[in-house]
């Protein structure tokens, strides 16, 4: 009765894997900004975008975006009176993934983790502080705006004055 019993639990150690049992393929990710009030939009590898809110916020993505693929996201902060910001987030292995060595064996490793896309995971926070920018009424009517560089598009560049 015990060997029939043993037997039994040789496909459950054989068929199971460890970063599906112990972790999961979706994760919480919390998104802030200094100040907050922001605008985000989470974008998937591909540029589609997948999530928006307003900081604080927490949205829920997949770790993976397809077999052995680890899902990279890029997300974007606007607020009027800062400058742009965008963050990248990239899966990464889980630790639990290397347990299918001892326990879920090749089946886990190769087949189960990879496709449920537990094997890959997200940081549970995205944070940014966004610089606010400086804008002064000159005498003529005009605006002096003093931005980062980075945050100009391409095609005003040429109407940037340098200050020395």
């Amino acid at each position: 009765m015990k060997q029939l019993f043993a037997l039994g639990l040789l496909p459950c150690v054989f068929l199971g894997s460890c970063a599906s049992i112990v972790s999961k393929s979706k994760y919480p990710v919390a998104i802030t900004s200094s100040p907050s009030g922001a605008k985000f939009t989470v974008k998937n590898g591909e540029g589609t975008v997948v999530q928006q809110g307003t900081t604080p916020s927490t949205v829920t993505l997949p770790a993976s975006s397809g077999y052995f693929k680890a899902a990279s996201y890029t997300v974007e902060f606007t607020k009027k009176g800062s400058a742009k910001q965008s963050i990248e987030v990239n899966a990464r292995i889980d630790g639990w993934y290397y347990g299918n060595i001892l326990i879920g064996g090749v089946i886990g490793m190769v087949v189960v983790d990879p496709l449920t896309g537990a094997m890959w995971r997200l940081d549970d926070k995205v944070d940014v502080i966004l610089p606010s920018l400086t804008a002064l009424k000159t005498d003529h009517g005009g605006n002096l705006r003093i931005v980062d560089r980075a945050s100009v598009p391409g095609e005003m560049e040429k109407h940037l004055m340098a200050l020395r």
